[in-house]
């Protein structure tokens, strides 16, 4: 039984580590491309340098020309950073916006996983079990989680493969009661749920990512839906208290009332239960907490670098060498730095909008 496991797992890895491969293939493909003007305006900004430098050298007279064109590049540079503002500014506001309905959206979400968890933990707690399983899992295999068991490969937990290579009684049910149990984790790290179960005002990100990583749920869909036939004789939902199920049927049109409208307590309404959570719920958990606690894109990021940069050296320092008559050197490095600032724009700038439509 090990040895198919092991087998089907390195199948199933071994396509999403091609696919891996072929992506970081990309994307260093990608950054060589946005490398390159960066190197192209550096190489314009040094040479420029170096070409006005031997031409003030050459001819003194050309101080004064520089000199005369400093207001012309104050404008210049000026224009560039108040475009620069004004976009940050709108992103800034959008980016506001996007988060602060990602917000609103992710506490729906999450008063739904607490429902969902409630039921779980209704569930786990429930006689549907056989005779023993809570007993083996446990007391036998305490300390042991869903996770681990689906990360055997890793080599993590010993605990896991003896689980694996363990001939049990209990019909492969055994899986479905860890993975229930998974559920009412707050933290991977956990490897007991407590007496109380813990339902936080927002889910850690690393948890949420488990659940969906190993479809946490899918195995409501899997039991008492795809596989009933089998699984009728070893799960009985009506052993779980009335009470309990009624509870169960009033947290369920909590989370989507319409979905759930006319299911009543049954292997029916269990398997459409986890899948509604494996395709609806966790996944949105995830995008949502993604958009919530996402910071400045690098895009903006970026930008504000080059509007930064165009202030201090295309304001800032001709300023400065018009007020405390500075030596040239620093006219020199302030014309240099623009127009190699503006030839980067230029050659960056479809490539820009690219990525921010794509995003």
């Amino acid at each position: 039984m090990l040895c198919g496991i092991i087998v089907v797992s390195v199948i199933t890895n071994a396509a999403p580590n091609c696919a891996a491969y072929v992506m970081k293939r990309k994307s260093l493909v990608r950054d060589v491309y946005a490398v390159i003007p960066l190197v192209f305006s550096g190489v314009l900004c040094i040479a420029l340098i170096f070409l006005l430098r031997q031409k003030v050298v050459a001819t003194p007279a050309f101080i004064d020309k520089l000199s005369d064109l400093t207001t012309l590049f104050i404008a210049i540079s000026g224009f560039i950073a108040i475009l620069l503002m004004v976009y940050l500014a709108m992103g800034t506001f959008r980016l506001k916006s996007s988060k602060e309905l990602a917000t609103d959206h992710l506490g729906r979400i999450t008063e739904k996983m607490h429902s969902f968890r409630n039921i779980i933990e209704l569930l786990l707690r429930s006689k549907m079990w056989l005779p023993g399983l809570k007993d083996y899992i446990d007391d036998e295999f305490a300390g042991l989680t869903f996770f681990e068991v689906k990360e055997f490969y890793k080599g993590k937990s010993k605990l896991a493969i003896e689980f694996l290579q363990e001939n049990h009684n209990f019909e492969d049910t055994e899986n479905l009661y860890l993975e229930m149990k998974s559920l009412l984790m707050t933290s991977p790290k956990d490897k007991r749920i407590p007496e109380n179960i813990v339902y936080p005002s927002s889910y850690g990100k690393d948890i949420v990512e488990k659940w969906l990583e190993h479809k946490s749920g899918s195995g409501l869909w899997y039991y008492f839906g795809y596989k009933f036939a089998i699984f009728k004789d070893f799960l009985d939902y009506n052993a779980v208290f009335e009470r309990h199920q009624e509870r169960i049927m009033l947290l369920a049109n909590s989370i989507d009332s319409e979905h759930f409208e006319d299911s009543s307590f049954n292997e029916v309404f269990l398997s459409r239960l986890g899948e509604y959570m494996t395709k609806e719920v966790i996944p949105k958990l995830v995008q949502f907490q993604n958009v919530a606690g996402k910071g400045l894109p690098r895009a903006m990021r970026y930008l504000y670098s080059i509007f930064l940069m165009v202030s201090l050296f295309g304001i800032l320092l001709p300023l400065c060498f018009l007020l405390f008559e500075l030596p040239i050197i620093f006219l020199i490095i302030s014309f240099a730095f623009v127009v190699s600032t503006i030839f980067f724009i230029s050659t960056t700038f479809y490539q820009f909008l690219s990525k921010e439509i794509s995003e």
